[in-house]
């Protein structure tokens, strides 16, 4: 089944004209010529059809909404939403990236791929009948992160498989934990759940590839670490699972945002503004200590934004 919108406009409507045309190119309608457009049927397709039917018929023009089952023009109106020329241009972006990811910093870096990641699933998100070209730009993605890993991050932890188990937090109190030193997302965000969560009196060792932790401290993010990635859980995640938390709505979200920034996949609304957040108290905050001090800030604002039980003001 197909969804056809036909409308007609007054002659004075450029403002009407212009919004409208900036709707149906979001949503991804085909244009079978002016005035007529044409969706699959997919979810939310009916209703933004007559979201801008009614916008139309409130400007004095006319609109019809059609449901049209006929296989016969499938492939011609299959043709109508073909993103290759939209995925080649965002591929240009991806190699201009590559080219010049040796002269970026950490925090432009990562704010330029999360850019180029919002960018692959604005067109993915309208490409209805995908093909070569998106398997391709996918492929083009999941080398974004290999390439920012391999520049910033070329310790990062292997992903292990193994069964999480429950721990008795009452163990691992009043302790020392320890990751790799040039806190990021998963590493700041790891050690605001266990200063908040899991141990109020933990006291934190940031160290570098060549010292290694400290014999006595828990180690978290690296590998051999009580706690890093397993299977496609990062830190956050498995510490989430280790301390029964996962159960709080608000961490597992927080724990969303953190996997996606990252080790990538679906992208997240929030996902750009608390990474330019934390670029920017990177760049203000010299040292991993400060850094962290300045993160916990922002995971207690975030964590209350998505804690629905607490409400405007709650105090914890």
């Amino acid at each position: 089944m197909w969804h056809v919108l036909i409308i007609s406009l007054p002659g004075a409507s450029s403002a009407l004209r212009m919004r409208l045309w900036r709707a149906l190119k979001a949503q991804g309608a085909g244009i079978l010529r002016d005035g007529v457009y044409v969706l699959p049927h997919v979810d939310g397709a009916r209703e933004a059809f007559e979201a801008q039917a009614a916008e139309v018929l409130e400007g004095g023009g006319t609109a019809f909404v059609l449901a049209y089952e006929d296989q016969r023009y499938a492939q011609a109106f299959e043709s109508l939403f073909d993103r290759a020329a939209d995925y080649d241009a965002w591929l240009t972006q991806v190699t201009s990236f590559r080219e010049s990811l040796a002269g970026l910093d950490e925090p432009q870096a990562r704010r330029e791929a999360d850019a180029l990641r919002r960018g692959y699933a604005a067109i993915a998100q309208i490409d209805f009948f995908a093909g070569d070209a998106q398997a391709r730009a996918a492929t083009a993605l999941a080398d974004i992160d290999r390439a920012l890993n391999s520049r910033f991050s070329p310790d990062e932890p292997t992903a292990t498989s193994q069964q999480l188990t429950v721990r008795d937090a009452n163990q691992y109190q009043g302790r020392r934990w320890a990751t790799r030193e040039n806190l990021w997302v998963d590493r700041v965000a790891s050690a605001w759940l266990i200063k908040r969560f899991i141990d109020k009196q933990a006291r934190f060792v940031w160290f570098d590839s060549s010292s290694g932790p400290p014999r006595d401290a828990i180690g978290f993010d690296f590998d051999g670490a009580e706690f890093t990635h397993v299977d496609t859980l990062v830190t956050f995640e498995v510490l989430l699972h280790s301390f029964g938390l996962d159960t709080d709505a608000a961490l597992h979200k927080v724990g969303t945002l953190v996997r996606y920034l990252d080790i990538g996949g679906a992208p997240i609304p929030e996902a750009a503004g608390l990474l330019a957040l934390l670029a920017g108290a990177k760049q203000s905050e010299q040292g991993d200590d400060r850094f962290f001090a300045s993160a916990q800030g922002l995971f207690d604002h975030l964590y209350s934004a998505f804690d629905v039980k607490s409400g405007p003001g709650a105090t914890r």
